[in-house]
């Protein structure tokens, strides 16, 4: 039992760890790449940018270690981060037989998924 939370507590702690490093790596390389551009106009979301809002395009520019792939996989990460701390509890919840508690995180879970899903474009 002891074990499973120190793995919820490491779960926290690197995944938010990761994002960060992932994120600040982006940030150097757009630093890098684009430091003394001038500042893009933002009135319209479009061009090479829009091809990062789907996961292929983001895990797609990722690995060609562009900087707009990395800086999403970084907030991806982060967000990824706190949802995979319910599934450990929800596994802590139901070794422990705690069913009330396995319910509720089991609802919290759902809702989470359903508004990750259905939530509008």
């Amino acid at each position: 039992m002891k074990d499973l939370r120190n793995t919820i507590g490491n779960t926290l702690r690197y995944g938010v760890l990761t994002a960060c490093l992932v994120t600040l790596v982006g940030g150097a390389v757009y630093m890098f790449q684009h430091g003394g551009d001038p500042a893009p106009d933002y009135s319209r979301f479009a061009g090479r940018i829009a091809s990062y809002t789907t996961p292929a395009g983001i895990f797609g520019g990722f690995f060609r270690f562009s900087a707009y792939g990395l800086i999403q996989v970084g907030v991806i990460a982060l967000l990824l981060t706190p949802i995979m701390r319910v599934v450990l509890s929800l596994i802590d919840f139901v070794q422990q037989r705690d069913w009330l508690y396995a319910a509720i995180t089991s609802l919290v879970l759902a809702v989470i998924f359903v508004n990750s899903i259905a939530s509008p474009m």
